[in-house]
Parts: structure tokens; sequence; C-alpha cells
């Protein structure tokens, strides 16, 4: 005896009215779409997370390649004390060593040039007592401030 092929939908068009293409192939509809708030926080939440690991893994990569080159803020060979700009494309620099001595680093566009070894009493600023006190106000050319 031969059965015939039944199909799942008592009214198979009426199936296929709901449901075109769907309702043929046996495929249930997907429940219907989140509402509007749901997906901003989703999109949200797709474009931040991501974009925290990235930042993670950059710091993390920075402070890998400090360690293993000695570029620690702390303990690195040469540390900048000042940059004093003399040109457009010129500067004075003073660096200082792990030994505690300081150069003064002529900087321009296309060279580098040692200008002298300073003494540590040179980067010192001077504390004297007029320091301390208000600026007088200068005085006019008839002698009133």
């Amino acid at each position: 005896m031969i059965h015939a092929r039944t199909s799942r939908f008592r009214f198979p068009l009426a199936a296929a009215a709901l449901a075109p293409g769907l309702a043929l192939a046996g495929v249930v509809p997907a429940a219907p779409a989140s509402t509007a708030g749901d997906s901003f926080i989703g999109e949200l939440l797709a474009i931040l997370i991501p974009l925290v690991l990235i930042i993670a893994g950059l710091l993390f990569l920075l402070r890998l390649l400090r360690r293993r080159y000695g570029l620690s803020g702390s303990d690195a060979p040469l540390s900048v004390v000042q940059i004093l700009p003399v040109g457009p494309r010129e500067r004075l620099v003073l660096v200082k060593s792990r030994g505690g001595r300081v150069f003064a680093i002529g900087v321009g566009a296309h060279s580098v040039t040692f200008v002298t070894d300073m003494d540590p009493e040179d980067l010192q600023t001077p504390v004297s007592s007029t320091a301390a006190a208000p600026p007088e106000l200068p005085v006019n050319i008839d002698g009133h401030r």
C-alpha cells in the first residue's frame, strides 16, 4: 500500500499565503525583531568591546616593547631635562644620563651636535629673598606709579 506524502499543514495554501517561500520549505518564520532600544545597545556594545580589546592590546604591546628595549621612564639611560627652541627647526636640548651628568646638545633639521658638558649646579634655580617679594610697579616718566 502506497501512502501519499502528507504535508505538515492542513491547508497548504493558507500557510503559503502567510509566509510565502517558507511554508513550502518547512521553515518556521523567525520571531519579530527586537525594539529600537535593544538594537542600539547591542550595536554600541558591538563597537565598544572590540575597541577596548584593541586599545588594551596596544597598551600591552607598548609595555612589552618598553621592557624589551629598556625604554621605561625611571630606568632609561638618558632623559630629556629641558628643550629650548633657538630657531624654527633648531633646539638646544639638555640631556641627563643615569650617572647624573648633564649634556647640552644642539639639534637641527639635519644634524645633532654636542655643545657642552654642564655642571649639576647650573641646573638648580637659585632661591633668593627677592623672589618672594612682590615685584615693584614701573615708574612713569613723571615719577608716578
